[in-house]
């Protein structure tokens, strides 16, 4: 791996790692090595499987600024398929395994698409956030531009608030038949911006019209 070093390449020469029993095996097509200093001298490999061009590898590091870390790099596809479970004959069963697990005991989890999409599918999809407090256990969309949603039923329930809003134009459509409940239903136009109605609404136009003061 040849990531760029922070000092100078003086002090690089001074402080890059040595390793008297490193072993490696290969030939033209690729190499298998045990305790390889990484190029720019900083990092050891436990174990590193790499191909000739260095650019499709799979490393274990030991020590330095990557300790513990696994690393894999491919030019083409990374592909991983699991949970065929030859020894399960019910169709419901198979389904109700965790065949692929990924567990983060700190820290983010970051997937990142350079130059492409991002696709989820399956039968079902769950997203649950189990942090506490009102800092923590949110689930946040934030899209340039559009947000479809297409479904057969759009259930929200929300136990304090449910918030709608926009600078510009909301709509409700309903074909059939718009069903609207509340205990205390009450409707505010800029009207009130000049003189206030006699049941008010300017407080609460001006809280809307200037959500971010």
């Amino acid at each position: 791996m040849t990531e760029p070093r922070n000092q100078s390449s003086a002090n690089n020469r001074e402080e890059g790692k040595s390793n008297y029993d490193a072993i490696c095996y290969g030939n033209r097509h690729g190499a298998i090595s045990f305790g390889k200093i990484h190029k720019p001298g900083d990092v050891t490999s436990a174990f590193c499987v790499e191909t000739a061009d260095g650019k499709h590898n799979f490393f274990m590091d030991a020590d330095g600024q990557r300790k513990g870390w696994t690393t894999s790099t491919s030019p083409g596809v990374f592909q991983v398929e699991c949970g065929e479970h030859p020894d399960i004959e019910d169709v419901d069963e198979k389904e109700a395994l965790d065949s692929l697990v990924f567990i983060c005991k700190n820290g983010n989890t970051l997937i990142r698409n350079k130059n492409g999409k991002i696709r989820l599918e399956a039968t079902d999809i769950e997203m649950i956030a189990t942090g506490e407090g009102s800092s923590k256990g949110n689930i946040r969309i934030d899209a340039k531009e559009t947000v479809d949603i297409k479904c057969k039923k759009l259930n929200a329930d929300a136990k304090s608030l449910i918030k709608l809003t926009s600078p510009g134009v909301v709509e409700l459509s309903a074909n059939a038949c718009m069903k609207i409940y509340s205990s205390i239903i009450r409707g505010v136009t800029d009207a009130v911006k000049v003189k206030d109605s006699k049941v008010g609404g300017k407080k609460i136009c001006e809280k809307e019209s200037n959500p971010n003061p």
